[in-house]
């Protein structure tokens, strides 16, 4: 449950983000492709267009008519997103579970990063914290979804490899 609840942390901060990792994830056979849609992220144009979403997301939270990540649709957008990848991420026996803890968890670290993305702005400005945030979102989410990608023991993450053929 711990990636699960990773997951959700990440999914606070940007929504579409988790639908990316977990997509390229699903490419590199990180992880099984046991729910409805996944098998698409095997196409690699599926990923590379949740990727290239995820990219919109993190370029037009930049703008200034952005929205906060806290209004109703941002928060309905990420507890979807977060279901899907906290689910993704849980043991098969555990999926719903797995996809509880990350809704509850970015719905919740949704208000801890708007507040805190908030005061930073104040001092550093729009630009300069969405793209410190956009790192830190991105390189997280890669590594709790791809682990052996980050150099990560798959084993010591909570995730045993997918036997591939």
């Amino acid at each position: 449950m711990l990636r699960s609840f990773l997951i959700g942390l990440v999914t606070g901060q940007r929504g579409i983000t988790p639908l990316a990792v977990i997509g390229i994830a699903t490419l590199r056979r990180e992880i099984h492709a046991d729910l409805p849609l996944q098998n698409l992220f095997l196409h690699p144009v599926v990923t590379a267009g949740a990727t290239a979403l995820a990219a919109a997301e993190m370029g037009g939270d930049k703008m200034k008519s952005a929205p906060d990540r806290i209004v109703p649709i941002g928060l309905a957008v990420r507890a979807m997103t977060a279901a899907y990848a906290g689910a993704a991420l849980a043991p098969r026996d555990r999926r719903t579970l797995g996809a509880a803890v990350a809704v509850g968890t970015a719905l919740v670290s949704s208000y801890f990063g708007w507040r805190l993305r908030m005061a930073a702005m104040r001092r550093y400005g729009q630009t300069p914290t969405g793209l410190v945030e956009d790192a830190i979102v991105f390189a997280s989410g890669m590594a709790i979804a791809n682990p052996r990608l980050m150099g990560i023991d798959s084993q010591t993450a909570g995730h045993r490899r997918p036997a591939i053929g």
